[in-house]
């Protein structure tokens, strides 16, 4: 399941179909651009630096370069003795966004989560979840899904609550719970963004990611198809449009699909992927 999730939570990556288990995991390891994969400061202590505690020198991705870290620690130290409200809480939008860029997406989903539970409200929660799915989105093991998952589930909720038409947040919500005990009810959730908006991008690209990974070819052809009506140039839409029509036998469709979305892109990546796909049909 955590497989699963990991794969039709990445729309920033192409991912290569009929790829092992191991070299999808490693893929994703080598290339998402993760928040290091450390505990958020919600869940684990940090140390001095504002760093969360069990980082490991394994983990080169989870480096900060010592300008970006200096600035931070600067900012950290201001907002721990900061007394006055208003000022601690800017202070903790600025942490956010420099955790942000240096992509600590957790620790920055942290810092927005203590400015909406001063000041709450519908986006203010979002803000906050939006940072811990962008975590959650790139979480490559089962622990780290499972425990982000809850912090998405939790403040996507509090979004929910505020307004029960967030079409956003409702999908973001379905998707992380698709690695949840309970994947069912994200479907669901998923399901209901679609019939309120049948031409939610978002939504498509993931049922039908879903639809491949579950080997329902078919139904995948029919999510990226309305996918690509609905925008012929979603790059990924067209690839894995591709995808799932060579997996379904239909040879020029494919073709035409994986020729569209390499046209659409100027990515190296995706170049050898459609030329690897196109070698594959003839």
């Amino acid at each position: 399941m955590a497989l699963v999730a990991g794969l039709f939570l990445l729309p920033k990556v192409i991912v290569k179909p009929k790829v092992g288990k191991g070299e999808l995991a490693q893929d994703a390891a080598r290339t998402a651009n993760r928040d290091n994969g450390a505990a958020a400061p919600s869940t684990a202590s940090v140390d001095a630096m504002g760093k969360p505690e069990g980082a490991t020198a394994e983990q080169p991705h989870m480096t900060v370069a010592p300008a970006k870290r200096q600035e931070i620690n600067t900012l950290l130290a201001k907002y721990n003795a900061e007394a006055e409200l208003g000022a601690k809480l800017r202070l903790a939008t600025e942490l956010a966004d420099k955790y942000k860029g240096v992509e600590r997406f957790d620790s920055a989903g942290y810092y927005l989560e203590q400015v909406a539970l001063t000041r709450p409200g519908e986006q203010a929660w979002k803000r906050a979840a939006d940072q811990y799915f962008e975590a959650y989105s790139f979480a490559t093991t089962e622990e780290r899904q499972k425990m982000l998952g809850a912090k998405c589930e939790e403040l996507y909720g509090r979004v929910l609550k505020n307004n029960p038409d967030n079409l956003d947040a409702k999908t973001n919500l379905g998707m992380a719970l698709m690695a949840s005990s309970n994947p069912v009810q994200g479907i669901t959730l998923l399901r209901e963004v679609l019939a309120v908006d049948p031409r939610n991008e978002k939504v498509l690209y993931n049922l039908g990611l879903l639809a491949i990974q579950s080997n329902q070819f078919d139904k995948a052809v029919e999510r990226f198809q309305e996918l690509t009506k609905v925008n012929p140039e979603n790059v990924n839409g067209q690839f894995y449009l591709g995808v799932a029509l060579a997996q379904t036998g239909v040879k020029e469709g494919a073709r035409q699909a994986f020729q569209k979305a390499k046209s659409l892109s100027t990515d190296p990546g995706l170049a050898a992927s459609v030329d690897e796909q196109l070698q594959k049909l003839q």
